[in-house]
């Protein structure tokens, strides 16, 4: 199965699309926060990138490459593990950045189970694209808490990803060690066959 069709790397996906857009739009260009009153400016001309932006930007492509690289490569689990537990990390932190420009800017945390969620929610059994959540993108609270969403879902479905990982890293071992494994059986049979050569 290509990692194209793993619903975290699709997810992953549209979170990345995601948060470049709400970046691009709602993270202020210079080290003046985004003003509760909707006063900020859309000027393009010689925009500088905030710290805040790059590092939400870098969180959500990193959480979406390091899917790309760990399912990429089916010889080593243990490897598998690894990126993965990075892309779980970065979506952790990009989560905390959404969860930030809420509280920083007195803004409302959707329950999880309010309306508004439950249908950001079942988007997502649809096979989404970023186009299916542009709309959220006009306000900065629905934004950042439909992002907020997204991410608990791509986090929920890692962690199964991870799980089912480490029962098939610890059943059938790492690569290497399976190579390691062959490799001294080998040599095993070379050596009995030596000995059985000298009784010939």
């Amino acid at each position: 199965m290509s990692y194209r069709d793993l619903k975290s790397y699709q997810q992953s996906a549209v979170i990345y699309d995601f948060t470049v857009e709400f970046c691009n739009k709602y993270i202020d260009w210079t080290n003046t926060p985004y003003s509760a009153s909707k006063s900020y400016k859309q000027n393009t001309s010689n925009r500088t990138y905030t710290r805040t932006h790059d590092q939400m930007v870098q969180a959500a492509r990193s959480g979406k490459q390091n899917i790309v690289e760990g399912s990429s490569n089916p010889t080593s689990e243990k490897s598998e593990l690894k990126l993965l537990g990075v892309a779980r990390a970065s979506f952790q932190e990009l989560l905390e950045d959404y969860e930030d420009f809420l509280r920083q800017r007195g803004m409302r945390k959707w329950n999880k189970d309010e309306p508004a969620a439950l249908t950001v929610r079942n988007s997502y059994k649809s096979n989404p694209t970023d186009k299916s959540y542009k709309s959220y993108l006009d306000d900065p609270e629905i934004a950042a808490n439909a992002a907020i969403c997204l991410i608990n879902q791509v986090n929920f479905l890692l962690d199964r990803q991870i799980s089912a990982c480490e029962k098939e890293f610890v059943s059938r071992g790492d690569y290497d060690e399976n190579l390691s494994k062959k490799r001294n059986e080998i040599k095993k049979r070379e050596i009995i066959n030596r000995e059985l050569r000298k009784y010939e």
